[in-house]
C-alpha cells in the first residue's frame, strides 16, 4: 500500500474533468499536489476549494523541459494529460497521437531523471474496441481494427502509452499501474460527450407542442455503455493509487449497462421532457457494446454508489443551471 497522506505527487492534466476530481481527492487525503496542464481543455475553477492548496504549473506534456521541471521533487506521477472527446478523434487524430506518444515519453524520461519510482498511467476503455467478452476483463487482447479510421487514434495512442509504460515499468519503477476509465460522467465534464450533448440539444430545443420532441441519435439506440459517476470513479481511482499492484491494470467503471436510446430518455426525463428517439447512422468504428468487468477493482474495496438515473439528473441539472445552451 502507498499512503497518500503527505505524499508529493504530480498530476498531469490536473485541471481536466477527471484530473481535477483526482486532485481534489488527493488533497482531501492530505497529499501535496502539483498540477501540470496547458489549460487547453482544463479549467482551474474545477479544483474548487483545493485550488489554494495545489501548486499549478501551466505547460504542455509535449514539452520535455516543462515536464522535467514539473517532475522535480515529487514521489509519484499520475499521468492523465491527453486529448479526449470523440469529435477530436475524427477531427484531429494527429494531435491526439502526438500528445499520446510525446507526452508518455516525456513523462517516462522525466521520472527516470528525477528518480520517481511510482507511476500511474490513465488508459481508456477505447483500447478494447468491440471486445470479445462482455463484461470485459483487463486481459483481453487490445486492438486497432483499422489503421485508416481516424477514430482509432485515441485507442491506438492509449495502447502505445500502455506498452511504453509496461516496458519501462519492468526495469525503472517500483510500482507502475495502469487504469482504464469507462465512460466517466458528471457536472462540468465539457461538451464533447454524449450526456452533455443530449442535455444541451434538449435545452436548445424550444418545443411548443405537447407531444414528444423528435430526437435523432447516432446508431440504432441499442448500442450500450456502462457509465460511472465522477465521484464513484474518483473513489475507485484513489483505491488503485493506494493499493494497485505493480505492472497491473484496473478497469474503473460500473456494470450498469444501458442502451443509448434509454440514456436519451433518462436525460430527457431529468429535464421534464419526453422524446421520440430517431435512429441514424453510426460513426465508423463505434463500439456496439461496452461494459467492464470490475472484479479486480472490487477486490480493492470499490463499491459504486451512484445509480445512473441519479447521476444523470445531477449532471443535467448542472448544464441547465450553467446556461451553456
Amino acid at each position: 500500500m502507498i499512503p497518500l497522506q503527505g505524499r508529493r505527487v504530480l498530476v498531469t492534466g490536473g485541471t481536466g474533468f477527471i484530473g481535477s476530481a483526482l486532485v481534489r481527492g488527493l488533497v482531501a487525503r492530505g497529499a501535496r499536489v502539483r498540477c501540470l496542464d496547458n489549460q487547453s481543455r482544463g479549467a482551474e475553477h474545477r479544483l474548487g476549494d483545493a485550488l489554494g492548496r495545489v501548486e499549478l504549473v501551466t505547460g504542455d506534456v509535449r514539452d520535455a523541459a516543462v515536464v522535467a521541471r514539473a517532475t522535480e521533487g515529487v514521489e509519484s506521477v499520475y499521468h492523465l494529460a491527453y486529448v479526449n472527446g470523440t469529435e477530436f478523434f475524427y477531427q484531429k487524430p494527429d494531435l491526439v497521437l502526438e500528445v499520446a506518444v510525446k507526452g508518455m515519453m516525456n513523462v517516462l524520461d522525466a521520472c527516470l531523471a528525477a528518480g520517481v519510482r511510482d507511476l500511474a498511467v490513465a488508459s481508456s476503455s477505447e483500447v478494447y474496441q468491440n471486445a470479445p467478452t462482455i463484461p470485459t476483463p483487463e486481459d483481453v487482447p487490445l486492438v486497432v481494427p483499422d489503421l485508416a479510421n481516424p477514430r482509432y487514434s485515441y485507442g491506438g495512442g492509449k495502447i502505445i502509452s500502455e506498452l511504453l509504460a509496461f516496458n519501462y515499468g519492468r526495469s525503472h519503477f517500483d510500482r507502475l499501474v495502469i487504469f482504464r476509465p469507462h465512460n466517466v460522467y458528471g457536472p462540468d465534464m465539457g461538451t464533447e460527450h454524449v450526456i452533455p450533448q443530449f442535455a444541451l440539444r434538449l435545452l436548445r430545443h424550444a418545443h411548443a407542442g405537447a407531444g414528444p420532441v423528435p430526437f435523432p441519435i447516432q446508431g440504432s439506440g441499442r448500442e450500450t455503455r456502462a457509465f460511472v459517476y465522477i465521484d464513484d470513479f474518483t473513489d475507485g481511482l484513489l483505491r488503485v493509487l493506494e493499493c494497485g499492484a505493480h505492472l497491473d491494470v484496473y478497469n474503473i467503471g460500473t456494470t450498469e449497462e444501458v442502451a443509448i436510446a434509454d440514456l436519451a430518455h433518462l436525460v430527457a426525463a431529468a429535464l421534464d421532457r419526453s422524446i421520440t428517439v430517431l435512429p441514424g447512422d453510426l460513426l465508423p468504428g463505434s463500439s456496439l457494446r461496452r461494459c467492464p468487468d470490475i472484479t479486480k477493482l472490487r477486490a480493492l474495496g470499490f463499491v459504486p454508489r451512484t445509480a445512473l438515473a441519479e447521476g444523470v439528473a445531477a449532471t443535467v441539472a448542472w448544464y441547465r443551471d450553467a446556461r451553456l445552451a
